[in-house]
């Protein structure tokens, strides 16, 4: 059997009316648009006492490895890498603030993903998917896409936050980032609206290429490097001190926004590329559940905080992945950059913040479908929407969704409606954010 076939046959590439090449671009595409959690997430954990070498290592490993399990086995174009939310969490929260030992932390992170493990074998994170009213899957694709969005503003140097204002406010548009920024959005916007296949790739090249002479693409002084060993942050959990009833109401924080935050990112990245079956479920998302589940226990034996499905998947979706192909290819590029990262972190983020915001806009459409006539039914979804992206957590968007709709329908009279199991999960959903309060 050829290679070709042997893609064909493990990727059913025809019945998802792609090819290989296709694939590798989205894969391509992902890579550059995530490059940053090798600089962001080990940043973040050395301020928790993590050795930075040894976990960024650690971190390329488990990025690398966990995206091309998730491509082979549930054959979706779906990238991990350790949650930017779970990372601040354990960081900020957990040792900073509240004085925990990582390892401690790390021994939550491995309970978290026993959990999530325990509840996808058990069927319960489909059962909950199979829960959620067709409103809010409608509006969490948009979430998704104002999420991404902002993100792409806030890496360009677009908008920045006000301490004074506690808001956000208008960037220094006439920094060299910003006009490199907005020269990437011309250039994409102008090869999207001419239908140019790669677009999203072809403006990322383009702008790392003319971030040179503006002084913003910083070139390398070598291409080649060696990795460390990961041998200081191996096995270095504690699970047994995790295990500590007083810390319940932190693990309850690591496990709800990054259910449900996995959950909104399979359901959005997989609407945009139009997987998603007519109740707006994903078929067979066991199987993607169970990558990221394994992911998590895995991770967190490399000091690697929860393994989640991210939103830039959506620029691999939106330069036409539709296998696990693109997330192989993605990938491989992560495990490569073990050997070239001082050629590979030359890209900036002003390359790539242009077509996170892009992506956004392209996944704004499926609120189209949502009733705004009946306000039981749009309320929850504009709450989805708007919490999503004011406390910049996909979980707090979905859980206060939730929470809105069997309130809403139950005090309108209209309690038939809500699923029984709604008014079950209610309950650790009200819990949550009551610890969120504390």
């Amino acid at each position: 059997m050829n290679r070709s076939n042997l893609m064909e046959k493990i990727f059913q590439l025809s019945a998802n009316h792609t090819n290989a090449r296709t694939e590798f671009t989205a894969g391509l595409t992902i890579f550059m648009t995530m490059l940053y959690v090798l600089i962001v997430v080990p940043g973040m954990l050395e301020g928790a006492g993590i050795p930075k070498g040894p976990v960024t290592v650690a971190v390329i490993l488990m990025t690398g490895l966990v995206t091309i399990i998730m491509g082979v086995y549930s054959n979706r174009p779906f990238a991990l890498a350790p949650g930017l939310g779970s990372v601040a969490f354990l960081s900020v929260t957990l040792v900073v603030a509240e004085g925990i030992p990582w390892q401690v932390g790390m021994g939550m992170v491995f309970i978290s993903g026993v959990l999530f493990v325990l509840f996808t074998i058990l069927g319960l994170r489909q059962l909950i998917v199979r829960l959620i009213p067709p409103a809010i899957k409608l509006s969490i694709g948009a979430g998704v896409g104002l999420f991404i969005a902002l993100i792409g503003f806030r890496n360009a140097g677009l908008v920045t936050a006000s301490e004074s204002a506690n808001s956000l406010q208008l960037g220094d548009i006439g920094s060299p980032n910003a006009i490199l920024a907005l020269i990437g959005f011309f250039i994409m916007s102008v090869l999207l609206a001419r239908n140019v296949r790669g677009h999203l790739l072809i403006g990322i090249i383009a702008v790392t290429l003319i971030g040179i002479p503006m002084g913003v693409t910083q070139l390398p002084s070598s291409i080649f490097s060696l990795p460390e060993s990961v041998a200081p942050v191996l096995f270095q959990l504690d699970v047994m001190e995790a295990l500590d009833v007083s810390y319940f109401p932190f693990l309850l924080a690591f496990f709800v926004p990054d259910f449900f935050s996995s959950l909104g990112t399979m359901l959005g990245v997989a609407g945009k590329g139009n997987m998603l079956d007519k109740n707006g479920n994903l078929p067979q998302i066991d199987k993607p559940f169970s990558v990221d589940a394994g992911g998590t226990v895995l991770g967190s034996l490399f000091s690697v905080p929860v393994m989640t499905t991210y939103v830039e998947s959506a620029t691999g979706v939106e330069a036409g992945g539709r296998t696990g192909l693109t997330a192989v290819s993605t990938g491989i590029l992560f495990l490569l950059t073990l050997f070239v990262t001082p050629l590979i972190m030359i890209i900036p983020t002003e390359a790539t913040a242009p077509a996170l915001i892009l992506v956004g806009l392209t996944m704004l459409s499926s609120v189209r479908n949502i009733n705004f006539q009946d306000v039981t039914e749009s309320l929850p979804a504009f709450m989805t929407i708007v919490i999503t992206i004011f406390t910049f957590n996909f979980g707090n968007g979905i859980a206060s969704g939730i929470i809105i709709y069997v309130l809403v329908k139950s005090l309108s009279g209209r309690y038939k409606e809500v699923h029984p199991g709604l008014y079950i999960l209610l309950i650790p959903l009200i819990i949550y954010f009551i610890t969120l309060a504390e």
